[in-house]
């Protein structure tokens, strides 16, 4: 089959500095992309640009700015270095803009990834003067192909008084058709969403919006700015075996269907881990993801077999995975769907799918609760994402990280998170490299016990049974005097253990 680029004439082309002439100071603008993947690019570069411009001729010049997740360098590194960032949500993972956040400078409110396009919707946020994002085609009459991510751009297109577009020839017109674009009626009107398998499309190929509203094009050919990912250590493998094995012994217990259940996990190196370690593992069957994320360890497992169908809100590979998707794209077309991130973190359809969650957490403690924001409780790391969606929903939780972090100087597990992202009434399982806490039907010493027992590193181990059994009466054995004592000694020494 083959496949033209349309190129409209009534949309003006535009450079990347005239199209950052439409934006003024006070905007409130939505981009496109969820993770790099599908990230605009060379526009927000030159609206950096331009606000340096600005603040060397003395006047003000910040926007708000909202996407579907994190974005690229382009995106949120320049715009915060730029210091052209008022305010950000929902989600962010880039050094400077975190360093911009941390310091009071940009303004960040974190929210969970579902509930932001119909927040946006209603108008919480206040109104949206553009939408900016990446396309691979765009039609005359309005017909937007985005690239590889869907994320909440249908909704900021939707909402803005008017769109910018980069029309971006990197990605292979070829695309259309692996997105599922569709957006529920809000309340009081919404409906069920009509969606019973992973595999369901219930929506349209390309965002849809009234063909006035769109300014200009600008062309680009730019690939996504995803950085690759670590090769498995000890400690992941460690992790991704312990995930397996847990999954492959409810199975043999009947507590997971035999045709298994759809996966959802986290970005990063850890993920890549576990679901290599269950590909590998002869005890799971192959299996399904329901995810926000495709990436590199879920195209490997599709082309071995070992996965069947992923549908998510993003396709976040290496730029070496993607050309080979690209040159196999009828293959992957077929096993691959990307959605609006509130159809992909749907809460609905995870309690109706039937979804077993992993994400990855900064620290637990002992009774479950799960911090997955904040580094010492005050300075934030990233966000919570999509975790919750998935957490509070899912069929089996399970969260993972390593039991220790700077060599030894930290223990992942504390008596207290030092913030709650996830209470211990949301997270069923607990697995590090150290082991597996099974914590459903148990009460907090109970758990307490579970987690020091197979989850903790030895060197942590001795003090936390002490504070564990230290306490005398209680429902949750905690003692508010020595609950940070562990945080406290980091700050003072250097390190928590003694």
């Amino acid at each position: 089959m083959s496949y033209k680029r349309s190129t409209p004439r009534r949309f003006p082309d535009l450079t990347p500095e005239e199209a950052a002439q439409h934006v003024q100071h006070g905007m409130t603008i939505g981009f496109s992309g969820f993770t790099p993947a599908g990230a605009a690019k060379s526009i927000p570069q030159a609206i950096a640009a331009r606000a340096r411009a600005e603040h060397e001729a003395g006047r003000d010049f910040k926007i708000g700015v909202v996407t579907g997740a994190s974005t690229g360098d382009s995106l949120d590194g320049e715009l915060a270095r730029a210091d052209a960032i008022s305010w950000r949500t929902p989600y962010q993972s880039d050094k400077s803009l975190r360093k911009s956040i941390n310091t009071g400078k940009t303004h960040f409110f974190d929210m969970h990834l579902s509930v932001l396009p119909q927040n946006v919707r209603y108008g919480f946020l206040g109104k949206f003067d553009l939408a900016i994002v990446e396309a691979c085609d765009v039609t005359a009459d309005g017909q937007i192909v985005l690239t590889t991510s869907v994320g909440a751009a249908p909704t900021f297109c939707r909402v803005a008084d008017k769109i910018l577009i980069e029309l971006n020839e990197y990605h292979p017109v070829a695309l259309r058709g692996i997105h599922d674009i569709y957006e529920p009626y809000d309340p009081p009107n919404r409906q069920p969403i009509p969606m019973v398998t992973v595999r369901d499309r219930i929506g349209s190929r390309a965002v849809r919006v009234d063909p006035a509203k769109i300014i200009g094009v600008v062309r680009t050919n730019r690939p996504d700015e995803v950085a690759g990912f670590k090769e498995t250590d000890p400690v992941t493998a460690g992790i991704g075996e312990n995930v397996a094995r847990f999954l492959g012994a409810e199975l043999a217990a009947g507590r997971i269907p035999k045709s298994f259940l759809p996966i959802q996990s986290g970005v990063g190196n850890i993920a890549n881990a576990v679901l290599g370690a269950m590909g590998a593992n002869p005890d799971i069957p192959p299996f399904e993801m329901f995810s926000e994320v495709v990436q590199d360890s879920v195209i490997e497992l599709m082309k071995s077999g070992d996965i069947t169908f992923a549908s998510g809100t993003s396709l976040t590979v290496s730029p070496s995975l993607l050309t080979e998707i690209y040159e196999n794209l009828d293959f992957f077309k077929d096993r691959i769907v990307l959605r609006p991130q509130e159809i992909s973190n749907n809460p609905e359809l995870i309690r109706r799918l039937g979804i077993i969650s992993i994400n990855t957490a900064i620290e637990v403690d002992i009774f479950g609760n799960v911090n997955s924001t904040h580094v010492m409780g005050a300075d934030l790391m990233n966000g919570i994402g999509g975790s919750g969606d998935f957490t509070r929903n899912a069929f089996i939780s399970i969260f993972t990280c390593p039991s220790i972090a700077k060599g030894g100087k930290i223990s992942t597990v504390v008596p207290l998170v030092s913030h709650m992202d996830h209470s211990e009434h949301s997270v069923q399982v607990l697995i590090t490299e150290q082991g597996i806490a099974d914590l459903r039907g148990k009460d907090p010493t109970e758990r307490g016990d579970e987690i020091i027992k197979n989850c903790v590193h030895p060197s942590y181990r001795d003090e936390l049974n002490a504070y564990l059994h230290g306490v005398a009466g209680g429902h949750t054995p905690q003692t508010l005097a020595s609950a940070f004592a562990f945080h406290q000694r980091f700050l003072e020494t250097g390190s928590m253990q003694r």
